[in-house]
């Protein structure tokens, strides 16, 4: 098969490289710049490449193209997908983040608990001011998610003995969680929790779905942490809680806007860790797994099976 991939011109830790496709059989060219990306399409019959790239070089000419997999996950950026040719399957690296996604949950929650965004925030000013965590065993953790990263989440939390809460689209049993609810019952699980990790894609039905009167349903104890999409939550009610001192903490990895701007009241929110869109990548292993999942996909897709990934433009995952 004709394999065309265009990694990002300025993100070399990332590069999917002729390596990893080494003893495949196929013909694969590699780009950087449009006119190889271009270049690469007019024989092509699949495109691995990031959205980022996607977004700024496509549509061009690309008789052959049976399928465009992005080594990403979240494709929100790419709705709508009107662009997408009729035929052309698009699949996602769903299955890449989960390993490194539930070590920064375990490190979230641990941090959390320890009460470490107020000890940063002493540190800071120079106070000395003894601070007392305590452990995570037994206590509530609601997810709004239950894909890989939130059932990865849901995995570090069991480690600790905590008792997990799965929100999702159907309240089917799910193995990594003690409960699972439907979305509409968020209003009755959010009192009653400590913890509240948002892992959900970004959708019509889920953005904004933690809204300011949300918010407000949670005891003042409660942590939140974030690694779906910022606009998950309302950002301005969240820091407005946080400042009020109506939440004890939050952990956030995505924001709206992202980067965000210097100057803004992120920066100085009360109680809140911020860390710049990092949780679930890891340089070491993300190209090479994401090139492992694309060539399971290729073999289903030659046995005439339906591919794993295949991304719903319909659903938004």
């Amino acid at each position: 098969m004709r394999i065309h991939v265009q990694n990002a011109a300025d993100d070399p830790a990332f590069d999917v490289t002729d390596a990893m496709f080494a003893g495949t059989g196929h013909s694969v060219s590699f780009g950087k710049t449009e006119a190889e990306f271009v270049a690469g399409l007019a024989d092509a019959d699949a495109l691995v490449t990031s959205p980022g790239a996607l977004r700024k070089f496509y549509p061009c000419p690309s008789p052959e193209l049976k399928m465009i997999f992005c080594t990403s996950a979240g494709l929100d950026r790419l709705a709508p997908f009107d662009w997408l040719p009729p035929g052309v399957a698009l699949l996602n690296n769903r299955g890449a983040h989960a390993e490194r996604a539930g070590e920064y949950i375990a490190m979230a929650l641990l941090m959390l608990a320890a009460d470490m965004p107020g000890m940063i925030a002493s540190q800071q000013a120079g106070v000395w001011q003894k601070r007392f965590g305590s452990t995570l065993q037994g206590r509530r953790l609601a997810i709004l998610g239950t894909g890989g990263l939130g059932s990865a989440g849901a995995r570090s939390a069991r480690k600790f003995g905590m008792t997990t809460i799965g929100i999702r689209a159907r309240a089917q049993p799910h193995a990594d969680f003690d409960q699972t609810v439907t979305a509409e019952m968020l209003d009755e699980v959010l009192p009653t929790i400590e913890f509240l990790l948002l892992a959900a894609p970004l959708t019509p039905s889920t953005r904004g779905i933690i809204s300011a009167a949300r918010l407000a349903l949670l005891p003042k104890t409660a942590k939140l942490i974030n690694i779906g999409r910022g606009a998950l939550i309302d950002q301005k009610a969240l820091c407005d809680r946080l400042d009020a001192g109506d939440l004890q903490g939050a952990m956030l990895d995505v924001f709206t806007p992202e980067p965000i701007p210097p100057g803004h009241r992120l920066w100085t929110t009360r109680n809140l860790i911020i860390t710049p869109h990092v949780s679930a990548d890891d340089p070491r292993t993300y190209a090479a797994d994401s090139v492992r999942i694309f060539l399971a996909n290729l073999a289903q897709f030659h046995a005439g099976e339906r591919m794993a990934n295949i991304f719903d433009t319909v659903r938004g995952y």
